[in-house]
């Protein structure tokens, strides 16, 4: 027996809340679909977000298992139903939606839908997305039963504010862009007035020292030891211009400190758990601490945006002088030899690598539908 909807209050409040919970668009996109096919009530939901070329930049749905989701195939072009909701930008409310003379039909592999309940979702004057949900559950004795004048009215605030939650998961998206776009300016101006001066003495000392290997062994070999120490000064110059983006919590923190700070905010902005252990980790050389960081921030991304878990646990301890890193999550997991082949590293790569950088060695531990285990080891100083 379908236990029925959430009903009230309550159910409206829940459904707002889990929204304003997610700062990323992906995050805000599932979410919302979620929360309407559970508030009315509904088999299926979906949301789109057009692009300008016909289709759709953005396609989310709830309901459907991600075997029949890859086997629907591309996604959905504007035509059709949807396409009338975008340009007319009216509700649509149908109680069979193979009668409308805009259906256009599906894929094959496409679940049959029947009643059919559709809202623009809108920014002011410009509609940012199509919501729609279809197949409500109830008794269908005749086949009569479909989505309500209420149901409609529901959906309708469910839109508003999912208008206002995707707006504000794109600015907070734009704003992370451009304080990196930001910081990777200031970085370049400053190690071009640091480095390039030094860069273009020691081009100039090395040819001089070219032009009098021959004719004045002494003279050449005091300008390349001139060489030498321009090179180490530069080098020294790019150290401190890479420490300065270090983050500042590592410095006045610690790993452990830090690494909890942020695995609370992710806790609160996603709707799996995340989770964290770790005490009586004695501190450890720079480079070490700020690649575990990196890692961890790493694998938490893969395992939030892309393996649909529902627990992430992120757990740090001492072993010997130095450190392991262990990061775990229950969902749907992968092959990483297929993903190897397939070119799609899942960040494998910059993480293989920064455990590398910092002397340390990574293992990733992996079985499609059991989760996965990315595990980090790190030496002491």
């Amino acid at each position: 027996m379908h236990p029925g909807p959430r009903s009230g209050l309550a159910a409206v409040s829940a459904a707002l809340l889990a929204m304003s919970r997610h700062l990323e668009v992906r995050d805000v996109l599932k979410t919302i679909v979620a929360s309407a096919r559970e508030l009315l009530d509904a088999q299926y939901a979906a949301l789109g977000v057009p692009d300008d070329h016909g289709g759709f930049a953005q396609f989310v749905v709830d309901g459907v298992s991600d075997a029949q989701w890859k086997a629907i195939g591309p996604l959905p072009r504007q035509h059709g139903i949807l396409a009338a909701m975008l340009r007319e930008g009216r509700p649509v409310r149908l109680g069979d939606v193979h009668e409308d003379p805009r259906f256009e039909g599906w894929p094959d592999a496409h679940p049959e839908l029947a009643d059919f309940l559709g809202l623009p979702v809108r920014d002011g004057d410009e509609i940012i997305g199509a919501l729609f949900l279809a197949n409500k559950n109830c008794f269908r004795p005749q086949g009569g039963c479909g989505f309500t004048a209420e149901d409609e009215d529901l959906l309708g605030i469910l839109a508003q504010h999912a208008a206002i939650a995707l707006t504000n998961a794109r600015l907070y998206e734009r704003s992370r862009e451009l304080t990196i776009a930001e910081e990777r300016s200031r970085l370049a101006h400053e190690l071009h007035d640091a480095v390039s001066q030094k860069l273009f003495s020691l081009r100039l000392t090395a040819q001089a020292a070219t032009a009098l290997v021959d004719r004045d062994p002494a003279r050449a070999k005091d300008e390349l030891h001139q060489v030498a120490a321009l090179a180490a000064e530069a080098a020294d110059e790019l150290r401190a211009a890479v420490v300065e983006l270090r983050p500042a919590a590592l410095d006045e923190d610690g790993l452990l400190a830090t690494l909890r700070t942020q695995i609370q905010v992710l806790d609160r902005a996603h709707t799996a758990r995340v989770t964290f252990t770790g005490n009586g980790l004695r501190a450890l050389p720079a480079a070490q601490e700020e690649a575990l960081l990196r890692v961890a921030q790493e694998a938490l991304h893969n395992a939030l945006r892309h393996s649909g878990a529902d627990n992430v646990h992120v757990d740090v301890a001492r072993r010997g002088r130095g450190a392991v890193l262990r990061i775990t999550d229950d969902g749907r997991g992968f092959d990483p030899t297929a993903v190897r082949r397939a070119g799609r590293h899942l960040g494998l790569v910059s993480m293989r690598d920064r455990a590398d950088g910092a002397g340390g060695t990574l293992t990733v531990e992996s079985v499609p539908g059991k989760g996965t285990a990315i595990e980090m080891e790190v030496p002491g100083g």
